[in-house]
C-alpha cells in the first residue's frame, strides 16, 4: 500500500496561511529554510512571491488535523489507571 503525499497547507506548522509548512510537509525541508528563502526573496524585488503565496493559500487545500499524539510522546507522565476497589 503506497501512501500518496499531497501538497496541503500544514495545520500545525504555521504562521500565517499554512502554506510554507505545508510546501515543507511535501518536500521534506525545513519550514524555516521555506519562510527564509520566501522573506529574502520577496525583500529582493520579487514580489510576485507574494501574490503567488496568496493564490496558493486560496488553492492548497487545508491537510487533515493531527491526533493529539499520547502523552508519552508530548513528555508528559502518563495518566494513571483508576484503582479497582
Amino acid at each position: 500500500m503506497t501512501t500518496e503525499k499531497r501538497l496541503q497547507r500544514s495545520d500545525d506548522d504555521r504562521w500565517i496561511g499554512g502554506v510554507c509548512g505545508g510546501l515543507a510537509d511535501y518536500t521534506g525541508v525545513d519550514a524555516g529554510l521555506i519562510r527564509l528563502i520566501v522573506a529574502v526573496a520577496t525583500i529582493l524585488g520579487v514580489g510576485s512571491l507574494i501574490l503567488a503565496y496568496i493564490v496558493a493559500w486560496v488553492i492548497m487545500p487545508l491537510a487533515d488535523p493531527r491526533p493529539d499524539p499520547p502523552a508519552e510522546r508530548r513528555g508528559e507522565p502518563p495518566a494513571p489507571e483508576p484503582q479497582s476497589e
